[in-house]
Parts: structure tokens; C-alpha cells; sequence
């Protein structure tokens, strides 16, 4: 049993690689609707200190799970697209040109509330980068392979879009503090989702956590180590080290495994949306997270 499969409200066991040749629609298909399932598990997951859930909109007033619906609902098709060519080894320009498209459409779809852009970038990219493995065919994929092929077919792409001095709010973030963002996080090969988040993610299904629970831990453990800009933007970088402050307390005082586990989150969720944080690029790699888990062995 793939260990997503575990829970009450349990991910949908992950599905195989065909034995037969290799379908690229097949394929883009299936990277699409785990990406699609991504987002909802990360949506549908509560306590998540300052971020919207079905409970309760966190630190937004401009947003709500509906907004995040529709959000999904826009997407669907530009996941297959996006693997699709992926498979193809394109240049990264024709994958953010897709990626561009599929802002558009979320905007459109939200009224121009920006719900998914992280999303768009991070989870295209491992869409891509999952689709882009087609020689392993009947192999079981693994996050290593996952993210090697990331990283050699769209790395140094990534690279020079880290330093092409953009002024995003992000990136205007990163330079005035030394953080790294999303971008440099990408062409390093997402470092912090491959050696936190996943590990993390797996290790609490391994060890009989259940779905709610492993998220959270998953959810906290990427916060306390990512520069999530997000933070920044809203909070300044103290509101980021409050935040990783936080996430790391959590973690050391027992985590998700404590009995008031669950109320520990929320104390910490009402905290930052008093202090209006809201952890956006931890949710995006809690998403990414789980799409990893879903698609490899």
C-alpha cells in the first residue's frame, strides 16, 4: 500500500507507471490530476496557521476556499499541458510561457485574486520535471530522478532568471535580506522540498500518523526552513523569523505526535492572523509535497 493511501481521508493510492510503452497523454494525465489533488489536499488541511482552509480564511480579506476552487478548477488543464511538454525537453521559455497563460486564467477565474501563482510555478515545474522521466518507463519513479532531470533540463535557465533582477515583491525580498526565494530555490533543484518536506511527509505516513496530522508536520517543518517571502512581504523579516520561530518550537516540543498537537496549531494560526502573516510558499511546497509522495515509489 503507497503510504498516501493511509487515513480516514485518504489520498487516493498512487497510481503506477504503465508496463506498456510509454503515453504521453497517458502520463501528462495522470501528473495533472495528482498536481490537481495536491492542491486541494493543502487547501482542505486545517489548523494552517494565516492561510486559507475550509474553516476559516486565515489572514486573508480578499479570499476564500471558494476563491481556491475555482482557482484549482482553472488549472486542471494547464498540469497535462505542462507535462506534456515536458516530456518534449522544451526550453524553459515555452514552459513559462504556459505558465503565464495559466496566471491569466487564474486571475480570470478569481477575479484577480492571486490564489495559485507560487503554485503555478512550482508545481508546473514538477509536472514538467515528472513527464520529462519518460525513459524510465516502467520504472518507479523517485524523487531523486524527479528532481535530477529538474534540475539538468531547466536548471541553468532557473539560474539565470534568479539573477535577472526582476522586482517582484519576492525578489526585492531576497536582495534586501540575502534570502533565497522561489526562483533560486527552484534552480537549486527545490532543496528545501527534497530534503524537508518530503522526507517529512513520508516519514509520518511511515510511522502511522494519520493524513491530517502528517500534512501538519509536513506543513511546519517546511516552514521553519524555507525563506518564504510571502512572510516577508507581509510581515518584514521579522515576521518571517517569527514564523520559522514558531514552526521550530512546534517541531521541538514533539510536533504533530504531542496530544495538543492540534490546539498547539491553532493558538499558532490565530497568532499570525492577528499579526496578518500568512506563509505562502510553505503552503505552495506542502502542495509540492504532496504531489511528490503521490507520483514516486
Amino acid at each position: 500500500m503507497n503510504a498516501l493511501s493511509r487515513g480516514t481521508l485518504s489520498f487516493a493510492p498512487a497510481e503506477t507507471r504503465p508496463s506498456t510503452a510509454f503515453d504521453v497523454d497517458l502520463e501528462a494525465a495522470r501528473f495533472a490530476r495528482a498536481a490537481t489533488h495536491a492542491l486541494h489536499d493543502e487547501l482542505a488541511l486545517y489548523p494552517k496557521p494565516g492561510l486559507v482552509s475550509f474553516v476559516d480564511n486565515g489572514s486573508h480579506d480578499d479570499m476564500t476556499a471558494r476563491t481556491f476552487l475555482r482557482s484549482i478548477f482553472s488549472l486542471r488543464d494547464y498540469f497535462r499541458q505542462i507535462a506534456a511538454l515536458g516530456a518534449a525537453d522544451v526550453p524553459f521559455t515555452d514552459l513559462e510561457r504556459l505558465g503565464l497563460a495559466a496566471e491569466r486564467r487564474m486571475l480570470q477565474a478569481t477575479g484577480g485574486v492571486n490564489t495559485h501563482r507560487g503554485a503555478i510555478f512550482t508545481l508546473g515545474l514538477l509536472c514538467a520535471a515528472a513527464a520529462g522521466c519518460s525513459d524510465l518507463r516502467a520504472q518507479a519513479l523517485s524523487p531523486a530522478a524527479l528532481r535530477a532531470r529538474l534540475v539538468a533540463s531547466w536548471g541553468a535557465a532557473l539560474a539565470a532568471r534568479a539573477d535577472d533582477g526582476a522586482e517582484s515583491n519576492g525578489q526585492r525580498a531576497c536582495r534586501r535580506h540575502a534570502l533565497r526565494g522561489a526562483r533560486n530555490e527552484a534552480a537549486a533543484g527545490f532543496p528545501v522540498l527534497f530534503n524537508v518536506a518530503v522526507p517529512t511527509l513520508r516519514a509520518a505516513l511511515d510511522g502511522g500518523l494519520d493524513r491530517r496530522r502528517a500534512l501538519l508536520q509536513t506543513f511546519f517543518a517546511a516552514m521553519e526552513s524555507l525563506d518564504d517571502t510571502n512572510l516577508v512581504h507581509r510581515g518584514g523579516i521579522t515576521g518571517l523569523r517569527h514564523a520559522q520561530q514558531q514552526a521550530h518550537r512546534f517541531l521541538a516540543g514533539g510536533g504533530v505526535r504531542r496530544p495538543e498537537a492540534i490546539s498547539r496549531a491553532e493558538a499558532i494560526h490565530r497568532d499570525f492572523v492577528a499579526r496578518r502573516l500568512s506563509p505562502g510558499g510553505s503552503a505552495d511546497l506542502l502542495a509540492a509535497a504532496c504531489f511528490v509522495v503521490r507520483i514516486c515509489a
